[in-house]
């Protein structure tokens, strides 16, 4: 009746703690509930709840706070000690600069009016290797530095560097063309000065000293009288200068005050404009040197710029569609069709008043010392047909003669990237310089490079890997695991704890019963324990007159264990006689009940 009355009890408590009902006078409470089981502390059961709560709550923070994106940004801005700092201050990719120039095979027959056959010659392939130097941090969160470059030839990714190729001579063709806007004087007396020192209108050179400079009278006449502004190197070379720390100095922004225009110039040579031109955008330096871009998934525009030194301006890259490069997300951005000449208003800054526009052509004499150099696509790539028209072996193709980026969209990292462009020398006729006078209104292609990054390191390319594929993958299924584990867990034990509170004896009938449990166990011990001295073997004991006396050890156990502090003493004289008896008595064998005492003398041979 009582234990009826107790499990009566126990099942009302827990119906009123289901219930929310305050719990019975006297009864257990949810947290003893809990971390007891009856009347033990359950250590295991605390271990599994404390687990619960840490992996939930560990849970529900990761998948509540932007980890990643806080990391990304931490990383990513530029800054000493950063990813991005060691990425950008020495990048260790392989960056490569193919150059490919045209050979007239018929300077002759073009004089004489024909036009001119070209065959493209090349590559000639240099492995650049950058470094940012004279680095210097700013407290608006801009850096200054200087670039380092060293060009190297690569044989065995080129043509034979010292192969001679006819092309026009530059300047010659160059004071030609500006002697047009000369008075007549001057004009006849460049003429004289150039048939004396018997100028050819066609040179033949290599490509090492087409590319990197050689000697040229005129260029050094140039470089000893010209403006500062305007004066010339002591050499000619298309891309001379490129080798050892370049004087530019540039200050970009890092990213700290906003993404928007992380990567970008802040100031150049410390101006905030480009001095070549008049009017904007063309004055405009927002643009990056190529290491970083503003990442297109947070600023949202399809329009990203990249600065060129040696043309003199920013060139605008259009966001075209998502594609993908060794299993990592990228968006696919090329130049602009209209980036170079008209019709694009944003282009005539870049008009020269005496030149004639083309599509597709573009000047940059303000930055190439006055000479006519004109800038395209190679081969005329969505250019004026009249400029591919003009001239026999061109042909252009897109996937050879685009430039384009593949940029992390989340990073503004690029994965890959080419910039192409080609070279023109733009020729007039000029009738009072006898040395060029078969020339005629011409736009001559000299050269075209394309260089850029095809690959980027291991190291870069798993940072990147890890933090936009693997990252944004795996914590989501970390997170929301950890949120399940923790509540299966917490559940698991509750149930656990509900089953116990309600089919389980309240403490102190537990209690009860653990004692009546120990005391059959030692009941059972005790009952063992006789049982095992009433079968034990009895001993024959000899007495004094030679007879023999049997007793059994339970007899000897119970006189003992039976007898009062007198019957002790006789006892143990009775003992103490046997002994004697034992003492005196030579090697008796002592056999168990119901077999013969033997005397030495009597034992089997």
């Amino acid at each position: 009746m009582g234990l009826h009355k107790n499990y009566f009890k126990v099942g009302q408590n827990a119906s009123n703690q289901l219930f929310g009902l305050p719990p019975s006078p006297g009864g257990p409470t949810p947290l003893s509930m809990l971390i007891s089981q009856g009347a033990k502390f359950n250590s295991n059961r605390i271990a599994v709840i404390i687990f619960g709560i840490v992996t939930l709550i560990a849970g529900v923070i990761l998948s509540s706070v932007p980890w990643l994106n806080i990391f990304i940004m931490k990383n990513l801005r530029l800054w000493n000690g950063t990813i991005s700092f060691h990425y950008w201050q020495r990048p260790g990719v392989t960056r490569l600069t193919k150059v490919y120039i045209f050979n007239v095979t018929n300077p002759e027959g073009f004089l004489a009016g024909e036009k001119p056959k070209l065959v493209e010659v090349g590559p000639f392939v240099y492995r650049e290797d950058m470094e940012k130097v004279n680095i210097k941090f700013h407290d608006n969160y801009t850096v200054t530095y200087q670039h380092k470059k060293i060009l190297q030839f690569v044989p065995e990714l080129s043509v034979d560097k010292n192969l001679r190729i006819t092309t026009p001579n530059i300047p010659l063709l160059t004071i030609s063309t500006q002697s047009k806007y000369l008075s007549y004087l001057v004009s006849k007396a460049i003429s004289i000065v150039l048939t004396a020192t018997k100028y050819k209108p066609f040179i033949s050179l290599t490509a090492d000293e087409l590319v990197f400079g050689y000697d040229d009278t005129l260029v050094s006449l140039a470089h000893r009288f010209y403006p500062r502004n305007r004066r010339p190197m002591e050499k000619m070379g298309l891309l001379n200068g490129r080798n050892g720390t370049l004087t530019e100095y540039a200050t970009m922004h890092t990213g700290h005050t906003g993404m928007e225009k992380f990567g970008y110039f802040d100031k150049l040579n410390g101006l905030d404009h480009l001095p070549h031109w008049d009017g904007e955008p063309c004055r405009s330096i927002e643009a990056s040197e190529g290491s970083f871009f503003p990442p297109r998934d947070i600023t949202r525009k399809d329009t990203v710029y990249i600065y060129d030194k040696d043309l003199c301006r920013t060139l605008p890259l259009v966001y075209r569609e998502p594609v993908e490069k060794d299993g990592i997300a990228a968006d696919l951005y090329t130049l602009a069709e209209d980036a170079y000449g008209p019709p694009n208003e944003n282009n005539t800054c870049f008009d020269h008043s005496e030149y004639k526009k083309y599509y597709g052509l573009q000047n940059i004499s303000p930055c190439q010392y006055g000479a006519p150099v004109y800038i395209s696509n190679p081969h005329f790539f969505q250019s004026d047909p009249q400029l591919l028209d003009a001239v026999e072996g061109l042909e252009p193709n897109e996937e050879q003669h685009k430039t384009y980026f593949k940029i992390q969209p989340k990073l503004g990292v690029p994965l890959e990237g080419q910039v192409r462009v080609q070279l023109n020398l733009l020729v007039e006729k000029a009738p009072n310089v006898m040395a060029t006078k078969d020339f005629r209104d011409f736009v001559f292609p000299i050269m075209w490079l394309e260089e850029g990054v095809s690959d980027l390191t291991p190291p870069i390319r798993r940072w990147i890997y890890l933090a936009t594929v693997f990252a944004p993958t795996a914590l989501p299924i970390l997170s929301y695991g950890m949120i399940l584990t923790g509540a299966f867990a917490m559940i698991y034990i509750f149930v656990r704890a509900y089953k116990n509170f309600v089919f389980t004896d309240d403490p102190t009938t537990e209690l009860l019963e653990m004692g009546r449990r120990s005391l059959r166990r030692g009941s059972h011990l005790i009952h063992n324990g006789q049982q095992r001295i009433l079968h034990r073997d009895s001993y024959i004991l000899l007495k004094a007159n030679g007879t023999v006396a049997t007793a059994s050890d339970a007899d000897v156990d119970t006189s003992v264990s039976n007898a009062s502090p007198a019957g002790h003493a006789t006892n143990n004289n009775h003992l103490l006689h046997n002994h004697n008896l034992l003492q005196s008595h030579h090697h008796l064998y002592i056999q168990p009940k119901d077999q013969s005492l033997l005397t030495e003398e009597d034992s089997p041979a």
